[in-house]
């Protein structure tokens, strides 16, 4: 916990062809490390459990190395044995900046650009995404992503994309027009890379993640279980209104996605992922070879699993108050919620929800 910006340390959510789709917050900055270390001396009676069961380290080591580097090494070294027991090899990190700075202070950093390169051993991929903060604009827009372009220019933006070659060339996507893409292109190209990992030959699993972890991520791992589960391979049993039932709950809400507070500045991340659905219908999207949406009930497509009625779209409170699952197209739907469907299919999502520390 300590190695990950507010203690949101690496955590399987999808298992799917025995690999873990993992989340997790970015790196832990000097400030927030220290401060946590401090604050759990504290309050655990003068034991800290950063330092507990501390390797030997050798009095050369010692020498050379300052407290600093002390610390990182021990906290980032049981991050990296956490990612090597859920056997993950990609890392990819949706931050737009190296280092998050607060008030002139690094306040989290990232695998990337760690300096003693302790995850050198990882494929690491930078995709940078716009924040939650740019979703204000596409409230704005009338909820219209065609068209919306991030600002690349500003300060604070200095982590470019880099993808290893060896996974773009099946692609066909031009990833150095990157910055001139739309929101709906960038999000499609994203998503067509993540199911491009997870389908590849080798047993390795995936890490997603932003700073917290709680508006990107879930974005993107939200989208990643609905496509997965749209084509019949994973969560096979949950009819429509209960994949949605798991994916809002468990990937969004239990994770920290702080919905009252975006919702009243605008930033509508969470209404994005759900109207995006209509985006990722084509076989594109699929991660089978053969024609997608088996499992679909007939006359029931992916984009209308969360359809979001049109009035009153300029009230921030619509999302909650206009919500409409357009399942009467959906034979046998009506009634058949279970929430013993969706417990029954946790055994696909895997980590049980106790071990979670949600700030």
């Amino acid at each position: 916990k300590m190695a990950r910006c507010r203690g949101r340390f690496v955590c399987p959510v999808i298992l799917y062809k025995g690999k873990h789709i993992c989340r997790s917050a970015t790196l832990a900055g000097w400030g927030e490390l220290y401060g946590r270390t401090g604050y759990n001396y504290i309050f655990s009676g003068g034991s800290d459990d950063a330092w507990a069961d501390a390797e030997d380290i050798s009095e050369e080591d010692s020498a050379l190395r300052n407290a600093d580097s002390q610390l990182f090494d021990k906290v980032r070294g049981h991050d990296i044995k956490l990612l090597r027991y859920l056997s993950v090899r990609y890392i990819c990190d949706l931050m737009v900046e190296n280092k998050k700075v607060k008030f002139g202070l690094n306040v989290t950093s990232s695998e990337k650009v760690d300096k003693a390169q302790r995850y050198a051993d990882f494929t690491l991929l930078s995709i940078p995404y716009p924040g939650c903060e740019f979703f204000k604009d596409y409230k704005d827009r009338d909820y219209t992503a065609e068209g919306l372009i991030f600002n690349w220019k500003q300060d604070y933006v200095d982590a470019p994309l880099s993808i290893p070659v060896s996974l773009t060339q099946s692609l066909n996507i031009d990833w150095s027009e990157y910055q001139s893409w739309d929101l709906v292109q960038q999000t499609q190209n994203y998503l067509k890379l993540l199911i491009s990992i997870i389908n590849s030959d080798d047993d390795s699993g995936l890490l997603v993640h932003c700073i917290s972890g709680w508006d990107r991520t879930p974005l993107f791992i939200s989208l990643l279980r609905l496509s997965l589960w749209a084509d019949g391979l994973i969560h096979a049993s949950l009819e429509p209104s209960e994949i949605l039932y798991l994916t809002v709950a468990y990937d969004w809400f239990l994770f920290g996605h702080m919905l009252v507070d975006r919702l009243s500045k605008g930033e509508e991340i969470f209404f994005f992922c759900f109207n995006f659905l209509k985006h990722i219908t084509s076989e594109e999207f699929s991660a089978l070879k053969s024609q997608r949406r088996k499992s679909l009930p007939p006359g029931f497509t992916l984009e209308e699993i969360c359809m979001l009625k049109q009035k009153d779209r300029g009230s921030t409170t619509s999302l909650s108050s206009d919500f409409s699952l357009g399942m009467e197209s959906s034979p046998g739907a009506a009634g058949s919620f279970t929430y013993e469907a969706v417990e029954k299919n946790i055994s696909e999502v895997s980590c049980p929800p106790g071990l979670l520390s949600v700030e």
